[in-house]
C-alpha cells in the first residue's frame, strides 16, 4: 500500500500515458499555418494593450498565445535526451520570437501613441521574483500537461508566466530605439522561457520519462550546461532584485520623512518628485502656501541625512516655472486643478511676502525690551526717489517707559539681517 502521506502527494497518481504526453508536446512545438497566425494576432493584441495600458487586453493576449509549446518541448527534450525534439523546439521558439519582435516593432513604429505606460514599464526591470514566478508557473503548467484530466491551471500559467508582454515591450524598445527597455524586457522574456524549460526538465526527470540512448558523457554535459545557465540567469536577477529593494526602501523612508516633517504639520505638498536614479539622489517638493528660508532647507537636508537618506532635498518655491510643474504633475496623476486654485496660491504667496514668519522674534524682544507693549510686525513697500520699491520691516509698538530706539534698531538690524527697518510708536 505504501505510506498514505506519500500516496496523497504522489504525482504519478492520475498521470496520462507518457507516450501520449510526448506526442502532444511534440505536436505543439510546431509554428506552421494557424499557430503562426494566432501568435501574430496575440502579439498585436498584447501590443495594443500595452499601448493603451489595458491589463484586461494584455491578459487576453496571454491566454491565446501559443508560445508555451516550444518552451515545454525543449524541457521535455532535455529531460528525455531527445536532441531531435530539442532542435525542433529551439528552432520554432526562435521563429516565434522573431515574428513577435517584428510584429510588435512594426505596430509601435506606426502607432501615434508612444508614451511609456505603467504596464509597459513593469516589463523592463526583471528580478529574482520573476525567476520564481517563471519556475513555479512552469512547474504547474507541466504537471497539468502530464495529467489525464488537464483541469484549469493552463490559463493561469499563461497569465502568471507572461511570455507575451515582455516580447511586445522589447518590440517597443526597438521601435523607439530605447535599447534599455529592449534589453530589460528581452532579459525578462529569456528568464521566463529558461525557467519554464528547467521546471519541465526537472518534472520529466522526476516522473521518469523514457530517455533516448545517450552516452553518460553527454548526460554530464547537459547537467553542467543547465547548471551554468541557471547561474547566468539568476545572478543578474538577484542584483536587480537587491536594487529594487533598495529603491523601495529609499522611497518608503522619504515618504515617511515627508509625512512626519511636512504633511502632519499642515504643509500642503502640491508637487513631489523622488528621483532615486539621479546622482546624487534628489527629492523635489513644493508647498501650497509655505516658503522655507535657506537655513530651514539646510536643516531639513541635515535631518534627512541623519535618517540615513543620502539625497538632496530641493524646495521648489520660485513662481517662474512652478505653475507649469504643478500642472504637469497633476496631469500625470489624471487629476485636475483649476486656474482659481493657482490664483489663490499665487495670492497667498504674495501675502507671505508681507508677513514676518518668526514667532521667536517677539519672545526675544519681550526679554530684551520688557517696556514694549502691543507689538505689531509686518513688511511694507517703501518707494524712494526711484521707480523701484524696497521691502522694509515695519515695527509698531506701545511703550510705558522710555525706549532706547537706537539700541532697538541696532538689535533688529542684526536679528533680521537688514537695514530697512521702520520704527513707529503708537
Amino acid at each position: 500500500m505504501g505510506n498514505p502521506i506519500f500516496n496523497f502527494i504522489d504525482l504519478h497518481s492520475g498521470e496520462e500515458d507518457k507516450n501520449k504526453v510526448l506526442d502532444n508536446v511534440t505536436s505543439n512545438t510546431s509554428f506552421r499555418g494557424s499557430n503562426l497566425w494566432i501568435l501574430a494576432c496575440a502579439i498585436l493584441i498584447a501590443s495594443v494593450g500595452l499601448n493603451v495600458n489595458s491589463t484586461a487586453v494584455i491578459i487576453g493576449a496571454m491566454l491565446i498565445s501559443p508560445l508555451m509549446g516550444p518552451i515545454v518541448g525543449a524541457g521535455f527534450a532535455l529531460g528525455t535526451y531527445d536532441f531531435g525534439l530539442l532542435k525542433k523546439s529551439i528552432k520554432n521558439l526562435l521563429i516565434a520570437t522573431v515574428v513577435s519582435l517584428v510584429v510588435s516593432c512594426i505596430y509601435f513604429y506606426i502607432s501615434p501613441f508612444k508614451d511609456v505606460q505603467s504596464e509597459l514599464l513593469a516589463r523592463t526591470s526583471p528580478n529574482i521574483y520573476d525567476v520564481l514566478i517563471a519556475f513555479f508557473g512552469g512547474l504547474v503548467g507541466v504537471i497539468a500537461i502530464t495529467r489525464v484530466e488537464k483541469g484549469n491551471p493552463i490559463p493561469g500559467v499563461a497569465i502568471a508566466t507572461a511570455l507575451m508582454p515582455p516580447l511586445c515591450t522589447a518590440g517597443y524598445g526597438l521601435a523607439t530605439f530605447n535599447f534599455t527597455y529592449f534589453f530589460g524586457a528581452f532579459y525578462l522574456y529569456t528568464i521566463n522561457c529558461f525557467f519554464i524549460c528547467i521546471a519541465t526538465f526537472l518534472l520529466v526527470k522526476y516522473l521518469k520519462y523514457p530517455s533516448a540512448l545517450v552516452d553518460d558523457k553527454y548526460r554530464k554535459r547537459i547537467r553542467y550546461g543547465i547548471t551554468s545557465l541557471i547561474m547566468v540567469m539568476i545572478i543578474p536577477s538577484c542584483y536587480l532584485a537587491y536594487t529594487l529593494w533598495n529603491e523601495k526602501k529609499f522611497i518608503k523612508t522619504v515618504e515617511e520623512f515627508i509625512g512626519t516633517e511636512f504633511t502632519s504639520r499642515g504643509y500642503t505638498v502640491i508637487y513631489k518628485k523622488i528621483n532615486y536614479h539621479a546622482r546624487p539622489k534628489a527629492i523635489e517638493l513644493a508647498f501650497l502656501n509655505r516658503k522655507l528660508s535657506g537655513k530651514e532647507i539646510k536643516d531639513y537636508n541635515k535631518l534627512l541625512n541623519e535618517r540615513g537618506v543620502n539625497a538632496s532635498l530641493q524646495i521648489r518655491q520660485d513662481d517662474t516655472d512652478l505653475k507649469s510643474e504643478i500642472l504637469n504633475e497633476v496631469n500625470k496623476r489624471n487629476t485636475s486643478i483649476s486656474e482659481k486654485d493657482l490664483t489663490i496660491n499665487s495670492l497667498r504667496q504674495e501675502l507671505d511676502r508681507y508677513k514676518v514668519n518668526d514667532p521667536s522674534l517677539v519672545r526675544e524682544m519681550n526679554i530684551l525690551f520688557p517696556e514694549l507693549r502691543d507689538i505689531t510686525l509686518g513688511k511694507v513697500e517703501k518707494y524712494p526717489a526711484t521707480d523701484s520699491a524696497k521691502l522694509s520691516f515695519l515695527f509698531l509698538y506701545g511703550s510705558g517707559a522710555k525706549t532706547d530706539t537706537t539700541k532697538l534698531r541696532k538689535w533688529l538690524s542684526e536679528r533680521l539681517q537688514t537695514r530697512e527697518i521702520i520704527l513707529m510708536a503708537k
